[in-house]
C-alpha cells in the first residue's frame, strides 16, 4: 500500500492537547459533573474525578489543540527534503482557524493524504471535533461524513502496524526504537505537556516535542517503504 502513494503527496501531522482549564475548580458545576461521569474509566478506587483532571486533554469535550505540527516531502534537486511548520497559541480557535485554511489549500491540489500516529482514533477527529466546537468549518480532508472508507484519505502508522489485529497498541516510541530510528521522547512525553503548557508557560518545549514526533512518523514511513531515513541536511523547520 505504501508503495502507491507518493511520499510527497501526504501530510505527515501530529497535535498536542491539554485540558480546557489548568484548575479543576474552574470549571462550572455542569462540566465538573459531566467530567465526573466521563472520567470513571480513568479512575482508581480512591482517586476523585478532580485528581484525574490532568487526563482531560485527551477528550476533544474536555480539551483543546494548543499545537498542530505539519511535515511534508518536497523535491529539490536529486534529494527530497523533509519541510516541517508548527501552528501554536493559547487561542485555540485562532489557530485551528489557520489549521483549517492550511488543509483546505493542501486538499485542494490534487490528491492529498494525512498521516498521523493513531490518527484516525485521535488526532483526526480531535481536531475536526474542537473545529465544530470553535465554529470553524471542516476542511474537506477532515469530514470524513458519507465518505466510504476508501474516500477517506487518512493514513495512520499504529493502524498499519496491526495488519489487521483487532487489538495491538504499539507506541510511537516503540516503534521508532524497534526500527532504530532516533526517539522523539528525548525530553517531555504526552503526560506532561500540560504541565509545561499551564505552569511553564513554555509553548516553544511543545512545538520541539510536536515537530520530533512529525518526524518520527516520516522516518518510520521511510523505513518501511526500505528507503534511507532523512539526514539533518534534508530538514527544514519553517517560523513564521
Amino acid at each position: 500500500m505504501l508503495e502507491k502513494i507518493r511520499k510527497d503527496k501526504i501530510l505527515f501531522l501530529d497535535i498536542e492537547t491539554v485540558p480546557q482549564s489548568d484548575q479543576w475548580e474552574n470549571l462550572s458545576d455542569k462540566m465538573q459533573s459531566l467530567w465526573e461521569k466521563k472520567s470513571k474509566g480513568l479512575r482508581a478506587d480512591e482517586e476523585s474525578p478532580e485528581d484525574v483532571y490532568q487526563k482531560a486533554g485527551i477528550y476533544a469535550e474536555f480539551g483543546k489543540v494548543i499545537c498542530v505540527s505539519v511535515g511534508a516531502f518536497a523535491q529539490k534537486g536529486d534529494q527530497y527534503i523533509f519541510r516541517m511548520k508548527s501552528y501554536a497559541s493559547k487561542d485555540e480557535k485562532q489557530l485551528l482557524l489557520e489549521v483549517a485554511a492550511m488543509l483546505r489549500k493542501y486538499s485542494g491540489e490534487g490528491e492529498r493524504n494525512l498521516c498521523a500516529h493513531n490518527g484516525k482514533d485521535f488526532d483526526f477527529p480531535y481536531m475536526a471535533r474542537r473545529m465544530l466546537i470553535n465554529g470553524i468549518k471542516l476542511p474537506g480532508i477532515l469530514d470524513t461524513a458519507g465518505k466510504k472508507p476508501w474516500e477517506v484519505n487518512h493514513l495512520d502508522t499504529m493502524e498499519l502496524w496491526k495488519f489487521g489485529a483487532y487489538r495491538h497498541y504499539a507506541s510511537l516510541d516503540l516503534l521508532t526504537t524497534i526500527f532504530g530510528i532516533p526517539t522523539p521522547k528525548d525530553d517531555i512525553d504526552g503526560s506532561q505537556v500540560a504541565q509545561v503548557f499551564y505552569e511553564e508557560n513554555d509553548l516553544e518545549r511543545i512545538v520541539q516535542y510536536c515537530e520530533k514526533d512529525v518526524l518520527a512518523i516520516a522516518q518510520l514511513y521511510l523505513k518501511w517503504r526500505g528507503e534511507p531515513l532523512l539526514n539533518d541536511d534534508q530538514l527544514v523547520i519553517i517560523k513564521e
